[in-house]
């Protein structure tokens, strides 16, 4: 039923971590609603989801940047993507 997919560890673990992260930002709506809005360093006016949005999007770019530009192997675009990350939660 799920062979029209490769599901690899790595495949599995990107789309619990993905859910795992929405589930947090849930969490935290729930608990402190409003989302948090905020004015960045980019000059956009975000909230929590935003900021998750753009992490993810960001992340997709380097990955794809950094597979057509050097290969493998994907460590250290797995780190310029986790500081993305940690830059977006905590400047934008």
């Amino acid at each position: 039923m799920l062979g029209w997919m490769a599901w690899t560890w790595p495949t599995a673990l990107f789309f619990v971590g993905v859910f795992a992260a929405i589930g947090v930002l849930t969490v935290l709506e729930i608990r402190y609603p409003g989302g948090h809005a905020r004015r960045g360093v980019l000059g956009l006016t975000t909230t929590r989801g935003d900021r998750l949005f753009i992490t993810l999007l960001g992340a997709a770019y380097i990955f794809l940047a950094w597979l057509g530009l050097v290969g493998y192997p994907l460590w250290w675009p797995l780190a310029l993507s986790l500081g993305w990350g940690t830059f977006c939660f905590w400047k934008v």
